[in-house]
């Protein structure tokens, strides 16, 4: 235990000394999950919206100005043609043409019917679709007052029953984005600064030629081992720490799960991770190496653990391949804990198998590193 102890106080002052990596470690971290927070969202505002008003008519004008009073929609124009508006939608001046045809009223009185033509710019897919459904609710609201009020001017008619729907949204009853997010880049930022500084250091001391004279030593690779990753062990629960200290005094995300059962899990997470930056730095001479590898790895993982994209709408193979992402493990009993309340039997499986993600991965690192004595 004193070789040990000896190893990790030596770490500890060779990371505090590194003016280079103290920044790493603890500012970039904290800017990024304020940033990231406030960027990461699934809203979409300030859409440029434009119309070609062909029917010039009180209720063409009353459909316009439902969209004038949407806080998503910034109307900016009205356009003579189609083709001056698809111009204006080439250069990138306009998202969205709603073009209201001739006639638009007489055949929404007469016909009980009508038409109206919708252009958005999809190159963005994943906005379009968000922009869509803002279009189709406007236009289901305003559909829904002007058939009331169309029947009001009429007699003898019968009034339909109209049933009411009222949602009751749990864990988040805001809809606030933030909720969902903060957890999500809390996970992303512990993972890449524990992965990223536990694979470098060992790689540097390579390059400085330090590792070939601790392997010369008495000393034990278990001994080595431990000590040499259990700092950033520290750090990776720090940086959780001070994480969940701004989401709650930033973004009021709520902490409804046991504190104690979300460092119990992060602290076996984090092995994991320390693992995969060990098992790279074996295989790497260098820390440009070792950086590369380790963001390649990083970007699947990110990219297929839920926390942008629902995993039930990727391929069925690809839904296969994220039980072997540690991350996406994490996401999702980050928010079962801070967001559900979930207890340890409601995130028993997912510890399991981080558990044996951590075992494996450590196993292979050890196995891997060669020490001459």
């Amino acid at each position: 235990m004193n070789i040990i102890a000896y190893i990790i106080r030596k770490e500890f002052k060779q990371i505090f000394r590194n003016k280079a990596m103290l920044p790493i470690i603890f500012i970039l971290p904290l800017l990024q999950l304020v940033i990231l927070s406030n960027a990461a969202t699934y809203e979409v505002k300030n859409i440029k919206f434009a119309y070609v008003d062909h029917d010039q008519t009180s209720t063409s004008r009353a459909l316009i100005d439902k969209f004038n009073a949407s806080t998503y929609f910034n109307v900016l124009t009205v356009f003579p043609s189609h083709e001056k508006a698809s111009s204006a939608m080439l250069l990138g001046n306009v998202d969205v043409v709603l073009e209201i045809p001739n006639h638009f009223e007489r055949n929404f009185i007469k016909e009980k019917t009508s038409d109206l033509g919708i252009t958005i710019n999809a190159i963005d897919g994943a906005a379009a679709g968000v922009e869509s459904g803002y279009i189709n609710q406007i236009i289901q609201s305003f559909n829904k007052n002007l058939k009331v009020t169309y029947r009001d001017a009429s007699e003898n008619v019968v009034k339909p029953v109209n049933i009411a729907s009222i949602p009751s949204f749990w864990y988040n009853t805001t809809l606030d984005y933030k909720t969902f997010m903060v957890p999500g880049i809390l996970v992303l930022l512990v993972s890449m600064i524990t992965l990223f500084l536990s694979g470098m250091n060992i790689v540097r001391e390579k390059e400085i030629g330090t590792l070939e004279q601790m392997n010369v030593t008495p000393i034990r690779k278990s001994q080595f081992i431990i000590g040499k990753l259990f700092p950033f062990w520290v750090i990776g629960m720090g940086l959780l720490t001070i994480g969940l200290i701004l989401a709650k005094l930033i973004f009021d995300v709520p902490m409804l799960g046991s504190l104690l059962l979300l460092y119990g899990y992060t602290s076996i997470y984090i092995l994991v991770i320390l693992g995969m930056g060990l098992f790279i730095s074996n295989f790497t001479d260098t820390q440009q190496q070792a950086m590369f590898i380790a963001w390649f790895f990083v970007v699947i993982f990110i990219l297929m653990s839920g926390l942008f994209t629902p995993i039930e709408s990727m391929p069925e193979w690809a839904q296969i391949l994220t039980e072997f992402n540690p991350i996406k493990y994490y996401v999702e009993i980050i928010r079962m804990v801070m967001l559900k309340g979930s207890g340890f039997t409601d995130i028993l499986p997912l510890a399991l198998k981080t558990l044996a993600y951590a075992i494996v991965m450590n196993g292979l690192a050890v196995w891997s590193y060669k020490k001459t004595n």
